[in-house]
């Protein structure tokens, strides 16, 4: 295994509170809800200090980030809002928005170590705009999430969206599967079938969570995932979030494809666990021991996947973009 710090972590959010200028909001729903309270507690933040809250969420990232041993730069990723049919912010069914402003600041911030993974929900009047607007700021991909966003990828009207997208050659960063943190969604758009039209007008596509479902039963995606690999060159998935009890199996799947192996991304889902589940039984004991020893979530997720023999690339490997190229 190479300890060469080389990798990518295409798939790391950040997380904020409003302070009053960064743009960012959460609902009273979400403020109150058991997950928000949980990230509150793991990370010591204080919800009445929001500036010192998000500065501390971000310290701990970074502290992370440069411990490990494999990966050199995270891609943050910002969340839109709900959109009207009007191209509107609704504020009334928006839980979570990270906006595109912070998200670049941030990142412009820490240009070694920090990438802006910009959020941008096709439904929004001016999308195409703030597409060309966040490549120009130094954007390497857009992050959606169709299921909290409420909107359907597959729709025709977001034609010219995804070939704004193509022509700046910003990957399309999707979600797919079921979606647990936020409230108020459509489950049915996060299948990767609605994924297709994005790819039919040339926009590289990232599907999150490589094509996992999410919900232990089965893995209803995979002859999905296989078929649009086989048939789009530029249709990828990363691998965040595959060593969680709801995923893994999807994880055990992949291990029997190695043909769709270099279409996989290196990503973890940060701030989300990095569990070792799926390697017991799997591997030797004392590889299972070092992935048990290793804290780091970086590191624990690289051994995970690769002790399990599942390859995987770097968003590096497939983006042409100044700041990929640059090294710690």
């Amino acid at each position: 295994m190479t300890t060469e710090k080389s990798l990518i972590d295409c798939h790391v959010h950040l997380a904020a509170l409003p302070d009053g200028d960064n743009g960012c909001y959460i609902s009273p729903k979400m403020l109150k809800s058991p997950l928000f309270r949980f990230l509150l507690w793991k990370h010591a933040l204080k919800p009445d200090k929001p500036r010192e809250a998000n500065q501390k969420y971000l310290d701990d990232l970074l502290t992370e980030l440069r411990a490990s041993r494999h990966v050199q730069k995270a891609v943050l990723l910002g969340m839109d809002g709900v959109y009207d049919q009007n191209g509107r912010l609704d504020q009334t069914h928006t839980d979570f928005l990270i906006s595109n402003d912070y998200v670049l600041k941030t990142a412009q911030a820490y240009p070694t170590e920090l990438l802006a993974g910009v959020s941008i929900n096709p439904q929004r009047r001016d999308a195409i705009d703030e597409v060309h607007r966040c490549a120009d700021a130094g954007a390497v991909l857009v992050k959606v999430l169709p299921n909290a966003q409420q909107f359907n990828p597959a729709d025709p009207k977001y034609r010219p969206f995804y070939r704004a997208l193509a022509e700046r050659k910003l990957p399309f960063l999707s979600h797919v599967g079921y979606e647990f943190s936020l409230i108020g969604k459509d489950q049915s758009v996060g299948g990767p079938d609605r994924l297709q039209l994005a790819l039919d007008e040339g926009a590289t596509v990232i599907a999150a969570h490589a094509c996992s479902h999410g919900l232990m039963l089965y893995e209803k995606f995979l002859p999905t995932f296989l078929d649009l690999a086989k048939r789009y060159p530029h249709f990828y998935a990363d691998i965040s979030a595959l060593t969680l009890p709801n995923r893994f199996r999807m994880l055990l799947h992949l291990r029997d494809h190695p043909e769709v192996h270099d279409r996989l991304l290196f990503g973890t889902d940060y701030p989300l666990s990095v569990f070792h589940l799926a390697a017991w039984v799997r591997v030797a004991f004392g590889t299972l021991r070092d992935m048990i020893r290793t804290k780091n979530r970086f590191d624990r997720q690289v051994a995970v996947c690769r002790g399990l023999k599942l390859g995987f690339r770097s968003l590096g490997d497939i983006v042409t973009h100044p700041q990929l190229s640059q090294r710690p």
